[in-house]
């Protein structure tokens, strides 16, 4: 006779076998992480995120009261190795980026602290490494650096010029942005071009995972557009 127990046993096990068998499946291949028609899987204050037409719209509307910074945030983990892709459009007084390898802000809803791929609609900031709440600006666009504990970070190349690069970006049109990550290296492409790379080698301050979030910057008004967000992970 077969015992209860040990069919329930054989059940879990397979379960767990199809789970993991999943997973594999989905390890090193692209997925999608918006569905382009609710914010499932995301952490969202609706009073400035919205779905329309299949894009993720994050608005301040002009008389509109915002006091700090505020994300949608993903809620399908925390990424460490990774390559993030997707397609945004922002507005020409706008100020957004994709937050990466961050955690949140304890008394702040919705905030985040960590390392961002900056975006901004005059494209001054495009492309580059800043460090919401923490060290600020790391690796400005068109530099390749280096950070080390107590130091500024130390620029140890060029990518070209803040304003050549700049003229690849389409001013309020769609751009493609990516994120890689591996170790404590990072790289932020915008359009296929290499924008900016940085190495994080103070142990005390760098991220080695941590949560994923699109910005809304605290601004009079703004609009930032989101679509075909991708992620695949090592």
């Amino acid at each position: 006779m077969i015992s209860i127990k040990r069919i329930g046993y054989t059940a879990i096990m397979l379960i767990a076998f199809l789970a993991t068998s999943f997973a594999q499946t989905k390890k090193g291949k692209f997925v999608k992480i918006f569905d382009g028609k609710t914010f499932k899987g995301w952490e969202v204050d609706t009073t400035f995120w919205k779905v329309e037409n299949g894009v993720a719209v994050g608005q301040v509307l002009p008389g509109q009261s915002i006091k700090t910074n505020t994300f949608l945030i993903w809620k399908g983990g925390e990424p460490a190795d990774f390559e993030f892709k997707a397609q945004y459009r922002i507005s020409p007084e706008g100020n957004s980026g994709v937050q990466y390898r961050s955690e949140t802000v304890p008394g702040v809803p919705y905030g985040l602290k960590g390392y961002q791929a900056d975006i901004d609609g005059a494209n001054t900031y495009t492309g580059q490494n800043y460090e919401e709440r923490g060290r600020g600006f790391l690796a400005m666009r068109g530099q390749i650096i280096e950070l080390k504990a107590g130091e500024k970070p130390i620029v140890t190349g060029s990518l070209g010029s803040s304003d050549s690069l700049k003229a690849l970006i389409k001013p309020n049109d769609w751009n493609t942005i990516v994120i890689i990550t591996k170790g404590n290296h990072m790289k932020h492409y915008i359009n296929g071009v290499l924008m900016s790379e940085a190495t994080d080698n103070d142990s005390t301050a760098g991220k080695a995972k941590g949560v994923i979030g699109l910005q809304v910057h605290v601004m009079p008004a703004m609009k930032v557009e989101y679509r075909n967000l991708k992620i695949k992970m090592d």
